[in-house]
């Protein structure tokens, strides 16, 4: 099957057959045909799959047949990082480069007024997270009455960081007549309900068995000491020779600590995360995609919307509290159906938080002991705390606000 056998004007096609994309894959073929039709739709799609051409090929076919001369928006892809934002946003302008569409983004974390300046030159599409927008939406500079399309991206990221309230002031201002598109990773009882008040006789698309992580991608667990994490983690990419390694912890300080001892180890390292700046967070992430930084260290937050072709290596150095974010990060590698390697380090404290992920997966993932980092079992380590959810949704969804005051602003007003 072609991209043109999918009913996609020259435009499009020659712009996909210009970035080497061969033919459509599954979550293209059954999605874009639908949002052509109009319909609403509920769409589980692993990261990695193209999902992001699923929607933007067939809304940008569907705005360039009719473009008015006052350039409203018509079409509002919401996302829950400023990460996501900007991949989705570069992906949009690719496909659409050889229409006369305009394309906007608009996320935390940077001044505003370039974007209001973008968006009021008319930007028949924007991207945007939900703080963002708000903020957009108070100051005039965003109307979105004439909106055709709203796009839900990682509906399941965008619940766990606490934007329902959010979501739902921003639906209060959508005209009720349009079309919406739910895109996740994960399905859960919390993403169905979401489904109900914003999508209309939907069409349920799955591409593959319901939360499932890639299956080119090869998962590990070693089970060591959390005093030893960080030696296994620069033996395994120096041993081994690893280049373009993701680390996934999760705290910010964590992160930064890490890329610290591992910079000493010779490996070199960066890190990411919300208390950087965004111009810092770009630096890090170009020197990442370029070779010339060995490793990076993230937070969940920071690490959505990393979209590196052939990213071989993902390393859980913390399992993450949210059993769900397991599939995001090790989507992060063996995308496009390239193989990956996704290793978890997990403590003898760690071990409720791995039984979350299976249970998620549906899956056991096979524990291993690595000659040289056999874990003490005379040792008792704390158990890692249970209670912490709650703070690392609030964590996340201030570090997607990209300012730290807005956040607490917000707070106090919920109070």
């Amino acid at each position: 099957m072609s991209f043109s056998s999918l009913a996609l004007d020259k435009a499009l096609t020659d712009a996909v057959n210009a970035l080497g994309y061969q033919q459509p894959t599954p979550i293209q073929q059954q999605a874009i045909p639908a949002i052509l039709a109009n319909k609403d739709i509920m769409a589980g799609a692993q990261t990695g799959t193209g999902k992001t051409a699923a929607f933007a090929l067939p809304i940008l076919q569907r705005l360039s047949e009719h473009i008015p001369s006052a350039r409203p928006i018509r079409a509002l892809v919401l996302t829950p990082t400023r990460e996501l934002a900007q991949q989705v946003y570069k992906s949009f302008l690719r496909y659409a480069e050889n229409t006369d569409l305009n394309i906007a983004v608009a996320y935390g974390g940077v001044s505003i007024k370039p974007q209001i300046a973008a968006i009021v030159k008319g930007a028949d599409v924007l991207i945007a997270t939900p703080g963002r927008l708000l903020d957009h939406i108070i100051n005039g500079s965003v109307l979105l009455i004439d909106l055709e399309t709203i796009v839900f991206d990682e509906a399941d990221r965008m619940l766990d960081m606490g934007f329902k309230d959010e979501i739902d002031r921003i639906l209060n201002r959508l005209p009720p007549k349009r079309q919406t598109l739910l895109f996740s990773a994960t399905f859960d009882d919390a993403i169905f309900k979401l489904s109900k008040t914003l999508l209309s006789d939907p069409e349920l698309i799955e591409v593959s068995e319901r939360n499932t992580a890639a299956s080119q991608v090869e998962q590990i667990v070693y089970t060591v000491d959390s005093d030893r994490k960080r030696e296994l983690t620069s033996y395994l990419i120096g041993s081994k020779n690893w280049q373009q390694v993701l680390i996934f912890t999760r705290t910010k300080q964590g992160a930064d600590a890490l890329a610290k001892e591992m910079s000493k180890d010779g490996i070199k390292t960066q890190a990411i995360h919300g208390d950087k700046s965004q111009g810092a967070r770009d630096k890090a992430l170009a020197e990442f995609k370029a070779g010339k930084t060995r490793a990076l260290v993230a937070t969940d937050v920071a690490a959505r919307g990393i979209d590196i072709h052939d990213l071989r290596y993902v390393i859980n150095y913390e399992l993450p509290y949210v059993a769900e974010d397991y599939i995001h990060r090790i989507g992060r590698t063996g995308r496009a159906g390239n193989d990956g390697l996704a290793i978890s380090l997990m403590s003898p404290s760690e071990a409720w938080l791995l039984e979350a992920v299976e249970k998620v997966l549906d899956t056991r993932l096979m524990q291993q002991w690595l000659p040289g980092y056999e874990p003490d079992l005379s040792k008792t380590e704390r158990p890692a705390r249970k209670n912490t959810l709650g703070r690392q949704k609030r964590q996340g969804r201030q570090q997607a606000f990209g300012d730290k005051s807005n956040a607490k602003a917000r707070k106090s007003r919920r109070r």
